[in-house]
């Protein structure tokens, strides 16, 4: 008896490049338009930085030469002489000490609103917020008043206001982080015998670790580019990087010297951006 096979199954097969194929070059595409998107944002980001990076070793550089005429450290020399050693020391200790203060504060906010949550916790949510909705310039001015006659120190009320400003994010980092973190981990490790301290050194904090450097870099952010605040609330006798970058960049002829100041304003963050960047990339390489 003959049997007559369906006539979908008696048609050759299409001539063309199998189904792999097609996706292993839709994948390859996809890589060299991310290599490409890659190198045109550094391109962009760079590219601003190479007149600042010839001013700070250009002596003289007059209009229209299209690079410096004398080259040199006087730029350099120039900042260190106006005091850009002690603001970069100042600016460094405000920013860790925020970031120090504020970063416990927005993990313990963080994990009380998504694990403890009550008819109050819009409101805490609120009040927490309230920092970024509010003008700076008008919260400065009204908390100044309240601290001089508190009789608080300068540095330490430039660093309680900054911490104020810095919790929002620091909060909100650790509440994105905390939305996704699966607290059975924690339980699991208590039903084993394990301790509060252990359980939080070895399972609750290396599962935070990655939004717990993100908040405590967006903390050390606010502490050291802030200019208002250092400046209101300072009073003028804590004299910081910003606040030296925005004196020299008010004259004339001061190019060279701002040059160098932003580069200093500049150095810290990068290099913390960097190395959260290289911890990213070698803990997604090991899992």
């Amino acid at each position: 008896m003959a049997i007559t096979l369906p006539p979908t199954l008696t048609q050759q097969a299409p001539h063309g490049p199998p189904a792999q194929n097609r996706l292993t070059e839709s994948r390859g595409a996809g890589r060299v338009a991310r290599a490409v998107t890659a190198a045109a944002l550094a391109v962009w980001f760079v590219l601003p930085l190479v007149p600042l990076a010839l001013w700070v070793f250009a002596d003289r550089w007059s209009y229209p030469a299209p690079l410096p005429q004398e080259w040199g450290t006087g730029n350099t020399e120039s900042a260190v002489a106006q005091g850009a050693v002690p603001a970069f020391v100042r600016s460094l200790g405000l920013g860790l000490l925020v970031s120090a203060v504020a970063t416990p504060l927005g993990v313990m906010a963080a994990r009380s609103l998504a694990f403890h949550r009550t008819r109050w916790s819009p409101l805490i949510s609120g009040l927490l917020f309230a920092p970024l909705a509010l003008p700076a310039f008008v919260a400065v001015f009204g908390l100044n008043v309240v601290l001089i006659r508190l009789q608080v120190p300068s540095y330490a009320a430039v660093i309680l206001v900054l911490t104020a400003y810095a919790l929002p994010y620091t909060a909100y980092v650790m509440r994105l982080a905390y939305g996704g973190h699966d607290i059975g981990f924690e339980e699991e490790a208590r039903t084993l015998g394990a301790g509060p301290v252990q359980v939080f050194l070895r399972v609750h904090l290396p599962l935070i670790a990655p939004a717990l450097a993100r908040a405590a870099f967006l903390a050390f952010l606010v502490g050291w580019s802030d200019y208002l605040v250092t400046l209101l609330i300072g009073g003028g006798s804590l004299v910081t990087v910003p606040l030296l970058v925005a004196s020299a960049a008010s004259g004339t002829g001061n190019d060279g010297v701002v040059a160098v100041l932003s580069v200093v304003a500049l150095a810290p963050p990068l290099a913390l951006l960097l190395l959260l960047g290289l911890k990213g990339r070698r803990r997604g390489g090991s899992s």
